[in-house]
């Protein structure tokens, strides 16, 4: 078996499953923290946005995201970004992919099936868009497969969502979605300020950027038409792997499903704190988690 490793730097996500187990627990309802044991998601979402930056950050909201997704699935898609326009889909070839927690195997026939419906390559780049959640994936879904792909921020990634779901029905196969993106990166770090610095940017990025993102995704799913998501997405850089939110906005779209809900919002700002004005930080990032049911 050919497996894919970690290529993140410790500090990103815990590196073993007590460390996981300890963190992901408190956050999900009937999670089995006083017994040990492990859990599976038990809500009724077919795909899901989540972050994807190191845990202490979004872990949190990427939790509610993954929880909110079906359960007693064959195989958790996990669709990450940061791809531009122009570029190809990517996959991972791989047989399996390790975690903390062991060998994740990927779903090889599914991969086969959804290649004969697009071009695609393999995805022989470390990249946080996915790897970041697959502890969190493993974990909440432990006898679940995997298939690992990067979408391009373009409109056809809409239509690979599609794609995606037709190749799972051809198989029977019962799968659900995770979409990977951030939002706003905001300051110096990120060469983006439009509204300087302390509390006016931090409530324009939340209350204005972000919000204005995650509205398109919601009207977006009821319209059917992603095009907004995208537009505002690339004239406001208000998120960073905007093809995957496409690809599970196609996804839910194929299975006649309108219905998006904001399960969690918040920033990297947050985590530290900011109480007062000099608190916050001069470089911070959106996340939220967004449901498709």
């Amino acid at each position: 078996m050919i497996l894919r490793e970690m290529s993140l730097p410790p500090g990103w996500y815990p590196r073993n499953k007590g460390g996981i187990a300890e963190f992901l627990d408190p956050l999900v309802e009937g999670s089995g923290a006083s017994s040990g044991e492990e859990t599976t998601p038990s809500s009724g979402a077919f795909a899901a946005i989540a972050p994807h930056a190191g845990w202490y950050y979004s872990g949190a909201c990427a939790a509610r995201a993954l929880t909110s997704l079906n359960s007693g699935v064959k195989t958790v898609a996990v669709i990450g970004g940061h791809l531009p326009r122009g570029m190809p889909i990517l996959m991972a070839a791989e047989d399996g992919v390790r975690t903390p927690l062991g060998t994740m195997p990927i779903d090889t026939d599914l991969r086969e099936a959804f290649g004969k419906r697009i071009a695609a390559r393999e995805d022989r780049y470390a990249d946080n868009t996915v790897e970041v959640l697959l502890p969190m994936v493993h974990y909440l879904f432990p006898g679940a497969e995997l298939l690992w792909l990067r979408f391009p921020a373009a409109l056809p990634s809409y239509e690979a969502g599609k794609l995606l779901s037709e190749s799972a029905g051809s198989l029977g196969r019962r799968i659900v979605v995770l979409a990977s993106t951030d939002l706003t990166h905001y300051g110096a770090n990120y060469g983006f300020s439009p509204k300087g610095r302390g509390k006016t940017a931090l409530e324009w990025v939340k209350n204005v950027n972000d919000a204005a993102f995650i509205k398109a995704v919601l009207e977006g799913m009821l319209s059917g038409d992603p095009s907004q998501v995208l537009s505002h997405a690339e004239e406001n850089h208000s998120a960073c792997s905007a093809g995957a939110v496409l690809g599970a906005m196609g996804f839910a779209a194929s299975l006649g499903k309108t219905d998006a809900r904001l399960l969690d919002y918040r920033t990297s700002a947050d985590r530290e704190g900011p109480g007062q004005e000099e608190s916050i930080p001069g470089s911070f990032v959106g996340y939220a988690a967004i449901a498709f049911e």
